[in-house]
């Protein structure tokens, strides 16, 4: 193996060591104020990187890359798969980050709810109700003003706290 492929290859590997540090722990890298990223994000310099070192390894094996000139052509090669690579990743980590997603859920959510009794509702007790809020199946305590048996539908009237609800039958 030539000893410019092995060069290209680290560089690769720190472009893929820098993408690991910016999806395992970027914000740790922020100096400064924590919302600045600069000109280039840390993700599209993993990007950029990893494709200019392993594409130039693989145009530098392909041209033999022995002579300084093969090795700039190797080197030309790797920068032709990089630009793409980095626009890439810049689409792609802008997209992530401003993804829209959901609220979560609270206790508010819970009033309206239908659901089943898992453990029976004694009049002077907490018993146990299986809900779905927001789609995901939730057990929560539960009160009654009477008693309410296993299997029974249930109504939630009132949201007591974020892991406990009074019913009624539905």
């Amino acid at each position: 193996m030539a000893t410019g492929t092995i060069i290209f290859l680290i560089i690769g590997a720190v472009g893929v060591g820098v993408l690991a540090l910016a999806l395992l722990g970027g914000e740790l890298l922020h100096f400064g104020h924590p919302d600045v990223d600069g000109p280039v994000s840390l993700e599209v310099l993993a990007g950029f990187l990893g494709a200019f070192g392993f594409g130039a390894a693989i145009v530098n094996e392909l041209v033999g890359g022995r002579t300084p000139v093969m090795v700039g052509a190797a080197a030309a090669g790797g920068a032709l798969a990089a630009v793409p690579a980095a626009w890439l990743a810049a689409r792609l980590s802008r997209a992530a980050r401003n993804m829209r997603t959901d609220p979560t859920p609270t206790r508010d959510h819970l009033v309206g709810a239908i659901g089943l009794v898992v453990t029976p509702v004694p009049v002077d007790g907490y018993g146990e109700v299986r809900l779905r809020v927001a789609g995901q199946p939730v057990k929560l305590n539960a009160r009654a003003d009477r008693p309410i048996p296993i299997g029974a539908q249930v109504f939630v009237v009132e949201a007591l706290s974020e892991t406990s609800v009074h019913v009624e039958t539905y």
